[in-house]
């Protein structure tokens, strides 16, 4: 019996369309429905019973909380149904990671739920996302994707939603996973897994998102030589609730940064060390004694993602401690 999987379209370059067909960076994102793109591709409907909703239709620049929030009840919602076996989610490249993140950390089932898009708008030659469509749905329908968490599909790959991310600007094989590599593969529509995620997700986290209408305010800060402190104690003084610190290597920043960084988190302000770096774990007490300045490490979460988790805690607590404790296990 075919599965059923529902398709949440929210815009991005996998339903966008350029003037010519060999314009594969200049293009107008976000233009074609779920309907459109189903309609395309009629040889989905092979691997599975697939219908899709229009949940938005941006440009993923333009992804906000309140469709973050939207997005992930609808999934909840979907998920509860015994007639819903997954859902694949249509998405823009730029900020796809710290969606699919967001939704590893507050959807509350095992179902599969996939991320997908496309580097090429939908009528480029050889355009990549009717193929990573398709891979997405075969992904959502197998029984082994049960119990992953939010994974993320380009390219044939598949990846975890928590170490995924986009590292060039405009090749297809942009979205990798630096540390932990990918979980596995697509071929043929068959999904093949190498190895599984081992921080909690879906329904092990403590986040509930069932009564929430809009997300703490939390800022980054990014490090550089000379770095200014007037961004600090600006942001400071507009009563953010959480600030992430993409340091130097790990972590690092100057003693100037660090003094402004210390007395905001006296002020209440969570404050997060991450990396500029690209990959590997940020030490506690490591580049910069935590426990005396009451800092969280981010552990091996880049800063949009370590962002995403903040803004999550924050819903919980403001102790920097307990704070910390989920960085570790998440």
């Amino acid at each position: 019996m075919k599965k059923n999987i529902v398709i949440l379209a929210t815009g991005g370059t996998i339903s966008g369309t350029a003037a010519c067909g060999t314009e594969m960076l200049t293009y107008t994102s976000a233009v074609l429905t779920i309907d459109t793109l189903i309609s395309q591709m009629p040889y989905i409907q092979n691997l599975a019973n697939v219908t899709g909703e229009q949940i938005a239709q941006v440009d993923s620049s333009d992804m906000s909380h309140e469709i973050w929030l939207m997005l992930a009840k609808r999934i909840n919602e979907l998920l509860l149904s015994d007639r819903v076996d997954g859902v694949v989610v249509t998405h823009g490249t730029d900020t796809m990671e710290e969606t699919a993140y967001f939704l590893n950390l507050v959807i509350k089932s095992e179902k599969p739920v996939v991320i997908v898009g496309a580097m090429r708008p939908a009528n480029a030659i050889s355009a990549d996302g009717p193929m990573n469509l398709y891979n997405a749905v075969a992904l959502a329908m197998n029984e082994e994707a049960h119990g992953k968490g939010v994974l993320v599909t380009l390219n044939d790959t598949i990846n975890s939603s928590r170490d995924v991310t986009k590292t060039n600007t405009a090749l297809q094989d942009t979205f990798k996973s630096p540390d932990l590599g990918y979980l596995g593969y697509i071929q043929d529509g068959g999904s093949h897994f190498y190895r599984f995620p081992t921080r909690k997700h879906t329904i092990q986290t403590e986040f509930d998102i069932t009564e929430l209408s809009e997300l703490p305010q939390v800022e980054i800060i990014y490090s550089y030589v000379n770095s200014s402190v007037s961004i600090v104690k600006s942001l400071s003084n507009l009563g953010v609730q959480g600030l992430v610190y993409a340091g130097l290597g790990n972590g690092g920043m100057s003693e100037e940064v660090k003094a402004a960084l210390g007395d905001c988190a006296k002020t209440g302000t969570v404050i997060v060390r991450s990396s500029r770096a690209g990959s590997g774990i940020v030490t506690r007490n490591g580049a910069v004694n935590d426990d005396n300045y009451n800092f969280v490490a981010a552990d091996s979460l880049n800063p949009q993602k370590a962002r995403v988790l903040l803004m999550l805690a924050l819903t919980k607590t403001k102790e920097s401690q307990k704070i910390q404790r989920m960085f570790w296990e998440y």
